[in-house]
């Protein structure tokens, strides 16, 4: 298994915005770039359009649940970011790590 960090540098964000691929599913938008470190690095955005403050704070749960279950089989070493969108919090995390392995096999990081 792959070393999992954190993203948290508004640079590194940007960057795979600009750069990065993306892939965009009902559930979730996902940008990701291969990296040079021996790590895979994740970061999770939720916007005010996702609802309150509890609402935010379980995608982000739901996003990152699912996300350890899936970088088991990921190959290589990647950044991403995870963006929520508006079903996201109505959503349970097997349903998450579904979208997110289907997203992840489309694009051959799997």
């Amino acid at each position: 298994m792959n070393k999992v960090k954190i993203l948290k540098e508004n640079r590194d964000f940007h960057r795979l915005y600009r750069r990065g691929k993306s892939s965009v599913t009902p559930e979730l938008v996902i940008y990701f770039s291969k990296n040079r470190n021996n790590e895979t690095r994740f970061g999770i955005t939720t916007g005010k359009k996702i609802g309150n403050a509890v609402k935010r704070n379980r995608a982000r749960r739901i996003i990152r649940a699912a996300f350890y279950e899936v970088s088991e089989t990921l190959k290589g070493n990647y950044d991403f970011v995870f963006v929520a969108r508006g079903k996201t919090p109505y959503l349970k995390s097997m349903d998450i790590k579904k979208a997110m392995y289907k997203a992840f096999k489309e694009s051959n990081l799997i």
